[in-house]
């Protein structure tokens, strides 16, 4: 706990420099970005080696990728804010002046003494309130623990069976129907809140319009060196403080303050919204199946009768959709109408059978009169028309599929998003486009337990990634009605730098194509070239230190590149869910190291082929300058570049080594 305050006290003596900061940060935005368009422009315009293209252009668009990733990062530094103290949460002096809280505690399968001790330490928290455990996997062993501290618990009602339950976002949904607080702390299982949690974050909720207030995530088991890259000083502090200085300060999943309020206005209007699409699809649709129908049935009156009144309905339905009617209304009236239409023709076609049966019957003469009865039959049925039921069949299917109830789920009201396998940023997301502002609280007030070996991060890493490309191909931000463009920008940003995966290999292609073959994907490595080349890049490093204020940023930018399978299979797989319906799976990160001690070097195959094509390619080059076939300053450009790509692995091959923090503090070095 001294280590955390030490970080805390460093963190609020910070923020009295933010003035002073934010003049040389806008001017090495300027000039990084500056330099980066520079140098983009003249590679596109004069320096692809269009006789190499299937190599040069690949290399110039993972260029582009990385000069607009820079540039977003560089505008959302250009707002950053490091917030001052925060104003004084509510006095608990009075039943008037007292907000009430709600601490949810979240957990699935951990273990009982590491969810109890987050809960007891949720129960400990100043400010008045009260903490639930929300147990998810509904266990006994929970329950008695959590009663016996005093503590209460909410499991999944029996609604849930056999539907959906969208995991964390589910078990969120659940509970927030279940509780009446008008805020709600978030915890994960691990996450250790400090007493002070509350008094320290409910004073932004004074301004009416603040739905969420984020705080770090930081973990106590990892040491200086952060092998595994869990602790994310970047992210939580520069990123955050950018994105907040543009009011899209996002939900991390814990170690928030949310208010009830916003999140029901959120329920209830993506609830309105789903519905209000849903009835207009069915009337649509229901417009062009009566279109095709008619094209089918122009010689049948009975049937064109039905459609004739079929499409009534159906223009009733698009004149109160205009008109403003209720959606609930609407639906009811809409499937009255077809329904009755069904009835009426079915009773129609039944009396018309009755029919067919006593004349049939009537052709009943003896016992030996069955094979002209079947014949008759078949004479007497084909000169029927096609009964007009069959053309209002898909119409009936369709406006009975409209459940405003939306009996498939659990509950109507779904204010946590669940079109992803991570809640988070798609709840944080529509809340802004509501109009609803967010805060970066950049003090740490929870303390949790990061992945303890190289299998667990990059699961944890997977589903991160996953998530925020599900939303991407859902709900991409930059067509997201409510929206400020910097906030389109911002959210965009996160989600585009996951596509850094495919660069990434591009990256290791090229200098070694460069070195094993002498393919130079570049006409010259003139002084153009590194006039250009060298002040983006110097520039670009200048805003990370500037930008990062002494936090350390360098691990962040080597698994950045070192974990590009995992960034790959991210949108892949994500892609394929939304797109193709293939289920991604959901699994919980485990809070607990595994009991295995083996190096688990099958996790970075990817990773150890192309440090193997690295090396290889050093090895060639030799012998090609031995052989006198290599000369000029290409291939010691791309040697730099091999050399630095190396380097950037090393942590991967550091990470399966990692023993763990057990006793490896003093061993782990920067």
């Amino acid at each position: 706990m001294t280590d955390l305050l030490t970080r805390r006290d460093q963190r609020l003596l910070g923020r009295s420099t933010a003035s002073r900061r934010i003049v040389p940060i806008r001017i090495i935005v300027l000039l990084a970005s500056l330099a980066g368009i520079n140098y983009i422009v003249w590679r596109w315009a004069v320096s692809v080696n269009w006789s190499s293209w299937w190599i040069a252009v690949p290399l110039i668009v993972a260029e582009t990728y990385s000069v607009i990733d820079s540039l977003l990062f560089g505008l959302g530094a250009w707002r950053l804010r490091e917030r001052g103290e925060p104003p004084a949460a509510p006095s608990t002096d009075s039943p008037e002046t007292t907000v009430t809280v709600d601490v949810f505690v979240t957990t699935y399968n951990e273990p009982v003494e590491l969810v109890m001790r987050t809960a007891l330490a949720a129960k400990a928290i100043s400010y008045p309130h009260t903490t639930w455990i929300l147990d998810d996997g509904g266990r006994d062993e929970i329950r008695a623990a959590a009663e016996a501290a005093g503590i209460g618990v909410i499991t999944r009602s029996g609604d849930w069976v056999d539907r959906p339950r969208h995991a964390k976002a589910g078990n969120l949904n659940n509970a927030l129907l279940a509780t009446d607080g008008e805020f709600l702390l978030i915890l994960d299982a691990d996450q250790v809140p400090d007493p002070s949690i509350l008094h320290r974050t409910l004073g932004y909720f004074k301004d009416e319009k603040t739905a969420l207030v984020q705080t770090p995530q930081w973990f106590e088991n990892v040491p200086e060196s952060d092998p595994l890259g869990s602790q994310a000083p970047l992210f939580y502090g520069p990123i955050q403080q950018s994105k907040d200085g543009w009011n899209s300060a996002f939900f991390c999943g814990s170690n928030a303050v949310l208010r009830r309020e916003a999140l029901m206005q959120l329920g209830v209007s993506r609830y309105a919204a789903e519905v209000e699409a849903a009835v207009r699809r069915a009337v649509k649709t229901s417009s062009r199946l009566i279109a095709r129908a008619r094209e089918e049935a122009v010689d049948q009156p009975r049937v064109l009768e039905v459609l004739d009144e079929a499409e009534t309905i159906v223009e009733r339905a698009r004149v109160e959709i205009a008109r403003g009617d209720g959606f609930g209304d609407i639906t009811y009236r809409f499937q009255r109408g077809i329904d009755a239409i069904a009835f009426r023709f079915a009773d129609a076609d039944v009396a018309a059978m009755q029919s067919d049966l006593a004349e049939l019957a009537a052709m009943s003469v003896g016992p030996d009169t069955f094979d002209a009865l079947d014949q008759a039959a078949l004479d007497l049925l084909s000169q029927r028309s096609a009964s007009p039921l069959q053309a209002i069949e898909s119409i009936s299917m369709l406006v009975n599929a409209l459940d405003v109830d939306r009996g498939d789920e659990a509950q109507a009201i779904m204010p946590l998003a669940t079109i992803s396998v991570t809640e988070d940023m798609a709840t944080a997301m529509r809340l802004h486009g509501l109009g609803w502002k967010s805060v970066y609280h950049d003090e740490i007030l929870a303390i949790g337990l990061a992945p303890e070996d190289l299998s667990t991060m990059m699961t944890q890493r997977l589903r991160w990634a996953q998530g925020t490309m599900q939303v991407f191909f859902r709900e991409n931000p930059l067509v997201q009605k409510g929206l400020s463009w910097g906030q389109r920008l911002m959210y965009f940003s996160t989600m585009w730098s996951y596509l850094s995966g495919f660069a990434a290999v591009v990256y290791i292609a090229a200098p070694v194509l460069c070195l094993s073959f002498g393919v130079v994907p570049v006409t010259a490595y003139s002084v153009d070239f590194f006039a250009r080349l060298i002040p983006f890049l110097v520039l670009n490093q200048a805003l990370f230190w500037v930008v990062a204020a002494g936090r350390p940023t360098w691990r962040g930018q080597q698994y950045s590149l070192a974990l590009f399978p995992v960034w790959i299979a991210s949108v892949t797989t994500a892609f394929q869910n939304v797109y193709r319906g293939r289920a991604l799976g959901f699994s919980v990160t485990p809070k607990t190291r595994p009991t295995a001690t083996s190096r688990r070097w099958d996790l970075i195959t990817p990773q150890l082929w192309a440090m193997g094509c690295l090396v290889a390619a050093l090895v060639l080059v030799g012998i090609r300058y031995l052989t006198g076939q290599a000369d000029g300053v290409a291939p010691l450009v791309n040697i730099l570049w091999v050399v630095f790509d190396l380097v950037i692995f090393s942590i991967i091959v550091r990470a399966v080594l990692y023993p763990g923090p057990q006793g490896s503090r003093d061993k782990e070095s920067s």
